[in-house]
């Protein structure tokens, strides 16, 4: 089985996601690309984002590059072109700007390496998608980070591959605690009630904080973000609330002192837009399901595959099999994949 099975005539935007630096998700893209020439399938290239420097400050190593096929079809900034090997077409000049320029719509008119750098925002990054399929691209791809997981958002992108691997930690059951902890995140329950799911999506567009009892009556929390004021959501819980709606995002912090505020909170459901506004480690996460907290989403994020690298740049590495073998275990039924050593 190839990552372009599980996406192929099923979407046309996807993002691949690294959990961090180096775990693999150039690899995990370059793959895609490469499954993509061999089916002759048109891919749209973008990213999320850039810093502008040609060097990874964190690992001091040179940025992995991205090789294209002539045909591919590209948004990227101006500051970009000095890095890139390929020959471009210049197709649109958008009125987007960043710090390495402005984003422009290009086509990859030979093959070869190029770098690429994206907009800042979801909702250019979105835009920028929806003109590579317009200019012919079959499937949009997203370039993103965990740092920058937004673009596994639904409002962004369709799906999502997440690549994660020894980089992590020197420890693989860290690593595997780690990705589990992310793509139990992105499989949270949607909200089913669409009355409900209607009010909370108002509240949520607008930034906005709620209560909703059983009779679907609303009572906004004066609040204007949920950072330190979990004593005030946990106030506003009372015997009749269903749901408690977040229009930011949700930390540890706020529902540690929910939990501390009332014992109310066991009756209710916390609604967030999608798991991209959920920050809570993994450690804190299984605490929080062990006190009956319940969380869902007005969005649920498509996790499509998981492709993992056992190498880590500081020198150490883990047996690929037992790597493979052990995360399949216990993501299953999502797809596993080494991008490194290849195979499922």
């Amino acid at each position: 089985m190839q990552l372009m099975d599980a996406i192929q005539d099923n979407y046309k935007i996807i993002s691949v996601v690294g959990m961090s630096k180096n775990s693999g998700k150039t690899v995990t893209l370059n793959q895609l690309i490469d499954e993509a020439m061999e089916r002759d399938i048109r891919i749209g290239i973008t990213s999320t984002g850039r810093d502008g420097e040609n060097q990874d400050l964190v690992t001091n190593t040179e940025k992995p590059m991205i090789y294209v096929d002539e045909g591919t079809l590209i948004a990227t900034t101006e500051g970009t072109f000095k890095y890139t090997e390929a020959k471009l077409e210049i197709l649109e000049v958008t009125n987007m700007n960043t710090s390495m320029g402005k984003i422009v719509i290009v086509k990859a008119k030979t093959s070869g390496y190029v770098q690429i750098a994206g907009p800042n925002t979801n909702r250019e990054i979105k835009i920028v998608c929806d003109k590579l399929l317009t200019y012919g691209a079959n499937l949009v791809i997203v370039d993103g980070a965990l740092d920058r997981i937004s673009s596994a958002s639904p409002s962004v992108t369709e799906a999502t591959i997440l690549a994660t691997g020894a980089v992590l930690s020197r420890d693989m059951n860290k690593v595997i605690e780690k990705t589990m902890h992310q793509v139990q995140l992105f499989s949270l329950p949607q909200l089913q009630n669409d009355e409900i799911k209607a009010i909370a999506s108002m509240v949520i567009e607008e930034k906005g904080y709620c209560v909703i009892n059983e009779d679907h009556n609303v009572v906004p929390i004066e609040i204007k973000t949920a950072l330190n004021s979990g004593e005030i959501i946990g106030r506003a819980i009372k015997d009749d609330t269903k749901y408690v709606v977040i229009g930011g995002s949700l930390v540890t912090n706020t529902l540690k002192k929910i939990v501390q505020s009332t014992r109310k909170y066991k009756n209710v459901i916390f609604v967030v837009k999608d798991a991209t506004k959920i920050f809570i480690s993994s450690k804190d996460w299984m605490f929080f399901k062990k006190v009956n907290i319940q969380i869902e989403v007005i969005d649920k994020i498509e996790p499509l595959a998981v492709t993992i690298n056992p190498y880590a740049p500081q020198g150490y590495y883990y047996q690929p099999e037992e790597f493979l073998t052990k995360m399949k275990k216990f993501l299953n039924p999502i797809p596993v994949f080494d991008v490194v050593l290849g195979g499922e």
